[in-house]
């Protein structure tokens, strides 16, 4: 078992990397495709990356858990997306809304962070609770 410090800073640092694909995979997008719905295209495929992401280092690094097989996988991956959507409402609100308020692109990436740090900070519960939990 990790102590409570050393979870913390580990957690801080896979939000951190998820959030930073996450931005990086929008940032590509727009840059490949800047035509209609380019902005809700590039959240999209930036909340896959990122969610793909964590759920590799949560898995891992975070709550040590390990799958029996593949099947297990796809059912605990699964548990973990939808836990996700709560944190994705939080997110998308935030990207969204600075985007709506101040039409810059390096306002939408901050108010996506600012959602996804808030979103984090639920979403470790709620994966500690429903996801990751002995079997």
């Amino acid at each position: 078992m990790i102590d409570s410090f050393k979870l913390a800073v580990l957690y801080t640092a896979s939000a951190i990397v998820a959030t930073l694909c996450n931005i990086l995979a929008q940032d590509i997008c727009i840059y490949l495709y800047s035509g209609d719905f380019s902005i809700f295209i590039s959240v999209l495929i930036g909340t896959g990356f990122g969610l793909v992401i964590k759920y590799i280092l949560d898995k891992k690094y975070i709550f040590q858990y390990r799958t029996e097989n593949a099947g297990h996988n796809r059912q605990v991956f699964f548990l973990y997306t939808v836990m996700g959507v709560i944190t994705t409402i939080i997110f998308w609100g935030f990207e969204f809304g600075f985007q709506y308020i101040f039409e810059t692109k390096e306002m939408r990436y901050l108010g996506g962070v600012l959602g996804l740090m808030i979103g984090y900070v639920c979403k470790y519960s709620l994966d500690k609770r429903y996801v990751f939990r002995a079997v």
